[in-house]
C-alpha cells in the first residue's frame, strides 16, 4: 500500500451500510456476543454524562467513523461490513416500569447497552500471503464505557483503542503491530476521533508490516527451545517485581499458554514439524490464536504483545539481542 499525503477528513459523515460481513468466524470468543451494527443502533441505549445529560460517543458512532475513514482512504477498494462483539450488558428499565417484577417487563419497558465493544472491518481487496496463509487488510477498535468518567460533563476525555493490520484468513487471527495501533486514544468529540483514526490509517505502512511478518518464517526453534520458552513464559507471571522489571513484558496468562501448548501438537495449520521444530510464523499464530480467548479489555494489547514477543525471539535468534525467555 503506497503512502501518500491525503486531504484531511471531513468532520461530518453519514452512516455506511455494507451487505457482506467482515468474517463468518468470530475473531474474539471469550465472554462476548455477536451483534450487527443495525441492532446496536436501533436497540441499545447510549450512556450520558450525568452532569449535563449529553451522550458519550456511542459504539455505533465509533464504528461508523472508522468505516467512513476507511472508505475515504481506501477509495475503490472492497470494504466489508463490521464484525462486532459486545460484552458486559447493562440492563435498565423505563421509569413507568419501576415497580414491575423483572419477569413481567414488556420489551418496550426494557433498556439495554453493552459496556464493552470490539469490532473489525475487512478490506478484502488488499491482500498478501505469508507461508501460504492469505492475509487481508483489517481495521477496527475497542470502546469500553467503564473507562469513562460518567460523572463529568461533555468535553471530558473519552478513551478508545484503534488498530489497522491484517487478519489471517486461515484462522481469523489478527496481526497487529506497533505502527498500526493506538492503545490509549483520548478525544473530546467525534471530530477529534475521526481525525485520529484518519492519521493512523493513512500513515500505516502495510508493506513494511507484511515484511516483518514474513521474516518470522525464516527462523526456527527446536522442540527443546520451545519447551524452554514455554516454561519461561509460565514462570514470568510469578516472578518477583524486582526480577520482572528488567524483562520484556508478556501479557499471556496460564490459560492462553496452555492453549499454545495444546495447539503446538494439534493445530492443523500451525503445529510443529515432525522433528518438533516450529518456525516463528507458526509460533506467532499459536499466540494470536490463543488470544481469541481474551476479554475485550486485553484483546488488542495482547495482539500487539504477541508480535513484540515473537520479534524479540527473532532478534535473539539473529544475535541482535538476548532474550530472557530463550536464555
Amino acid at each position: 500500500m503506497e503512502q501518500a499525503i491525503l486531504n484531511p477528513p471531513s468532520q461530518q459523515g453519514t452512516y455506511i451500510d455494507f451487505e457482506e460481513a467482515s468474517t463468518s468466524k468470530p475473531f474474539l470468543q471469550a465472554n462476548t456476543e455477536e451483534f450487527t451494527l443495525s441492532q446496536i443502533r436501533k436497540e441499545h441505549t447510549i450512556p450520558c454524562f450525568t452532569k449535563c445529560n449529553e451522550p458519550l460517543i456511542s459504539h455505533s458512532d465509533f464504528i461508523d467513523l472508522s468505516a467512513q475513514v476507511a472508505s475515504e482512504i481506501f477509495t475503490g477498494e472492497s470494504i466489508l461490513s463490521p464484525s462486532i462483539r459486545l460484552s458486559h450488558p447493562i440492563k435498565g428499565r423505563v421509569p413507568e416500569a419501576k415497580e414491575k417484577a423483572a419477569k413481567d417487563l414488556l420489551e418496550h419497558e426494557k433498556t439495554l447497552y453493552y459496556e464493552r465493544m470490539a469490532f473489525v472491518i475487512e478490506v478484502p481487496s488488499i491482500t498478501d500471503n505469508v507461508e501460504g496463509n492469505k492475509l487481508t487488510l483489517t481495521l477496527g477498535g475497542v470502546k469500553a464505557y467503564n473507562l469513562e468518567n460518567l460523572y463529568a460533563r461533555k468535553g471530558a476525555d473519552e478513551h478508545f483503542k484503534v488498530f489497522i493490520g491484517f487478519q489471517n484468513k486461515v484462522c481469523t487471527n489478527l496481526c497487529v503491530w506497533t505502527d498500526g495501533y493506538m492503545a490509549d486514544l483520548k478525544v473530546k468529540n467525534a471530530g477529534q476521533l475521526k481525525n485520529a483514526i484518519y492519521s493512523l490509517f493513512s500513515q500505516y505502512n502495510a508493506a513494511q508490516h507484511i515484511q516483518k511478518l514474513r521474516n518470522f518464517t525464516q527462523y526456527d526453534i527446536s522442540e527443546q527451545q520451545f519447551v524452554h520458552l514455554i516454561g519461561k513464559c509460565k514462570l514470568y507471571n510469578y516472578l518477583p517485581p524486582g526480577l520482572k522489571s528488567g524483562i520484556s513484558p508478556l501479557m499471556f496468562g496460564d490459560t492462553q499458554l496452555s492453549t499454545v501448548c495444546r495447539d503446538y501438537y494439534r493445530d492443523d495449520s500451525f503445529c510443529r514439524n515432525e522433528d518438533g521444530s516450529i518456525n516463528l510464523w507458526r509460533l506467532y499464530n499459536l499466540f494470536t490464536g490463543a488470544n481469541k480467548s481474551s476479554y475485550i479489555d486485553t484483546f488488542l494489547d495482547r495482539s500487539l504483545n504477541a508480535f513484540q514477543f515473537t520479534e524479540e525471539i527473532r532478534q535473539a535468534l539473529d544475535n541482535h539481542q538476548t532474550s530472557w525467555f530463550l536464555n
